[in-house]
């Protein structure tokens, strides 16, 4: 079994359910395909990457889906938010004995597997690593041993959750990757070409 562990945090794509901030704009079912291309290309960089993967859903476990088995194994996220739903899948695979566990969210199309692999990297003279998102939170979380303090007391989804996050971890030596876009809005989906095809509104 190797040693370092990727946790992959996603929704399930449900109409309605999943980037609601875009359907504001281009409407459920284009928000939707968004959201599903997002998810293909996290599972493509992802299984490129040399740890044990782990998908984590919201809702149910998918069995036939972008996640394929032979890359990934399968999970629920517990917990009444987001801080406590990713405390509790750091705490059961820190506990399995893996040395390196590293987050990633399910929408980011600027993220590769070299990023991922810088991170697990860089915990060897680190205690955190953190990927900040341009929004002000973050895309990638990545520690050895379990920091609880991060997951509280945080308001998620806003702009002060890396602010933050980097306060409560001042006792700690931390790595900043390089930051990221994710795509939440019409506007932090508009300089990518590839994503074109979707912005044809549909209410």
């Amino acid at each position: 079994m190797t040693k370092n562990a990727l946790i992959v945090f996603t929704r399930n794509p449900e109409l309605g359910k999943c980037k609601t901030r875009l359907a504001k704009t281009l409407g459920n079912q284009s928000a939707l395909e968004i959201y599903k291309y997002l998810l293909q290309h996290t599972a493509n960089v992802a299984k490129k990457v040399n740890a044990s993967r782990y998908v984590f859903y919201s809702e149910n476990i998918n069995h036939n889906d972008v996640w394929n088995v032979a890359h990934f194994r399968k999970k629920l996220q517990t917990g009444n938010n987001l801080g406590e739903r990713m405390h509790n899948a750091f705490n059961e695979l820190l506990n399995a004995s893996y040395e390196k566990v590293v987050i990633i969210g399910s929408d980011l199309l600027d993220l590769s597997e070299d990023i991922i692999e810088q991170a697990i990297q860089k915990l060897d003279t680190n205690d955190v690593v953190i990927g900040p998102a341009e929004d002000g939170g973050y895309y990638l979380l990545g520690m050895k041993t379990l920091h609880s303090e991060i997951f509280i007391n945080k308001a998620w989804g806003t702009e002060t959750v890396r602010k933050d996050t980097i306060e409560d971890l001042q006792n700690s030596n931390v790595c900043l990757l390089k930051e990221l876009n994710d795509i939440d809005t019409f506007e932090d989906m508009k300089h990518y070409g590839q994503l074109k095809q979707f912005y044809k509104t549909d209410d």
